[in-house]
């Protein structure tokens, strides 16, 4: 009797067979694999001889180097040894050119290269292709339609809303101190400069300092500020599969959700505004709009111009910027004050005389402060709100030194290096506010904590007032000390941040 050839007895040499063609198959696989990250850090190597750096890991780079959050440390002992650039391996064939010399810089800034696909494709479930993360024609496009909101005549009503949120935040302060406690300011300022971003560029009214919902909101962007900073230096979250199976990415997805439930009720209120009797007319009749009503305004007269979906984008990534930035620079300046209480003084002094008990500030005397615009200037120095941003090279690059690279080379653009490079800031650890002294002159790409170029911070006026404000209400309520149990640790993330919180004493003057 003939067997069938799907019988039983025929099937376990079948099965062997097919286990051992899906074994060969994932061995070829792999082995092409294999063949093409060799090419590709061959091809790295190769492109990247010119630019010394120091000893690598064959598989994972210099990711040992900055183990504990050490990476700022790294950095500046870089800067001291490799002039003007340095390669960095995030792993083996995963390599960059780490730049901090302002020749360098300023060929970059002055291209028109995109940002770096790997890195920024991160942060697109959380606050999608707005202006950070646009390119080419639609970013040109875009930045257009928004800088009107940044125009002068827009920008001078909004110092009576950053002195409002301001006070708000000292009223707190003075309720919360002690004699000798101290307190974290960072969480306060984030909360004062975000509900002076609602007020200024939403048309947001009252207070979110004293918002449960605004308080989620900030600790959401801190989970993502940490979370899109790890997974972009660990290789096995690049998957976008595998890392929202992970914990970590599970996390994400409900920090992303948090931050866009926060934004979606903004733009939602200033809809339901615009439907009020007389609102419309109202703002119809303005010379210039907000922010908000820039990207609305611009959805209405043409439908198809800003989809929701751009609207959202914009509005999650200016309400990003627009106050994590500014909560990183006041609060580091608040600690440079603090910790150089002779110049502290002098500002205070500077703003008395100007001010005298400030109730009553204006756009005009944000320009009468010559000594404090200097401190600030030194503590954005020290401590740049972004210590880095990405390129990648469209097209090959030669550097005033003869060194070049070719196409599709990702750049690391070292704001902090730049910022701590010797052969730029002689003794460049020490705060110097004369650095900045108006007779002072030094390279046009040599200070950059707004960035530069075309694609420079849009709002960087707006954030320099603000600036100015915090500090003068603020010298003249308290008196700055720092709290030498509790010296904060600044560590890179998307924005610079303490490891351990900016703690500070605060003295209230009489």
């Amino acid at each position: 009797m003939s067997v069938s050839a799907l019988s039983p007895t025929r099937l376990p040499g079948s099965l062997s067979g097919l286990l051992q063609a899906a074994a060969l198959l994932g061995l070829l696989l792999l082995l092409l694999k294999a063949a093409q990250l060799y090419r590709r850090r061959q091809w790295l190597l190769r492109a990247l001889q010119q630019f010394p750096c120091p000893p690598s890991h064959w598989l994972l780079g210099h990711s040992g180097e900055f183990q504990n959050d050490q990476e700022l440390e790294r950095i500046q002992k870089w800067v001291e040894k490799f002039p003007s650039a340095c390669s960095l391996w995030l792993s083996g064939n995963e390599g960059r050119l780490l730049l901090y010399d302002p020749d360098y810089l300023k060929v970059i800034l002055g291209r028109s290269d995109p940002k770096s696909p790997r890195n920024y494709k991160l942060m697109t479930p959380w606050i999608g292709y707005g202006l950070l993360l646009l390119d080419g024609q639609t970013w040109f496009q875009h930045r257009r339609m928004l800088t009107p909101a940044f125009h002068y005549d827009i920008l001078k009503p909004y110092v009576g809303l950053m002195v409002d949120s301001v006070q708000i935040m000292l009223d707190r302060w003075e309720q919360l101190i002690s004699q000798d406690s101290s307190l974290e300011i960072f969480q306060h300022v984030s909360l004062m400069t975000l509900d002076t971003i609602m007020k200024c560029a939403f048309s947001y009214q009252g207070s979110v300092q004293l918002d449960r919902n605004s308080q989620s909101y900030i600790q959401a962007i801190n989970d993502l500020n940490n979370l899109v900073f790890s997974r972009a230096r660990n290789v096995f979250h690049q998957s976008d599969f595998l890392y929202r199976l992970s914990p970590v990415g599970r996390l994400f997805h409900r920090a992303c959700q948090l931050a866009h439930e926060h934004t979606d009720r903004v733009i939602k209120q200033r809809k339901a505004q615009l439907q009020q009797e007389g609102e419309l007319e109202k703002v119809s009749r303005k010379r210039r709009l907000d922010f908000l009503d820039v990207l609305l305004f611009a959805k209405m007269e043409n439908g198809s111009s800003l989809s929701d979906q751009d609207l959202r984008a914009e509005v999650d990534t200016f309400m990003f910027e627009g106050h994590d930035t500014t909560a990183s620079g006041i609060s580091w300046i608040f600690y440079a004050l603090a910790t150089h209480p002779e110049h502290q003084h002098r500002c205070r002094e500077e703003i008395q005389g100007l001010l005298g008990d400030g109730a009553s500030i204006t756009w005009e005397h944000l320009d009468q402060m010559p000594y404090t615009t200097m401190c600030i200037k030194e503590a954005l120095r020290l401590y740049p709100p972004v210590p880095s941003i990405t390129r990648q090279l469209s097209t090959p690059v030669t550097f005033p030194d003869g060194r070049s690279l070719p196409k599709g080379i990702i750049l690391l653009l070292s704001i902090y290096g730049l910022h701590y490079n010797p052969k730029v800031w002689q003794n460049p650890e020490v705060f110097d506010p004369s650095r900045f002294a108006p007779d002072s002159a030094h390279h046009s790409h040599a200070f950059l904590p707004f960035s530069g170029g075309s694609r420079n911070c849009i709002g960087k006026q707006f954030a320099m007032r603000e600036l100015k404000v915090a500090v003068a209400l603020t010298l003249l309520r308290f008196e700055l000390l720092p709290d030498p149990t509790r010296v904060p640790i600044p560590i890179a993330r998307i924005v610079l941040k303490s490891k351990n919180g900016i703690h500070l004493r605060l003295r209230k003057l009489h």
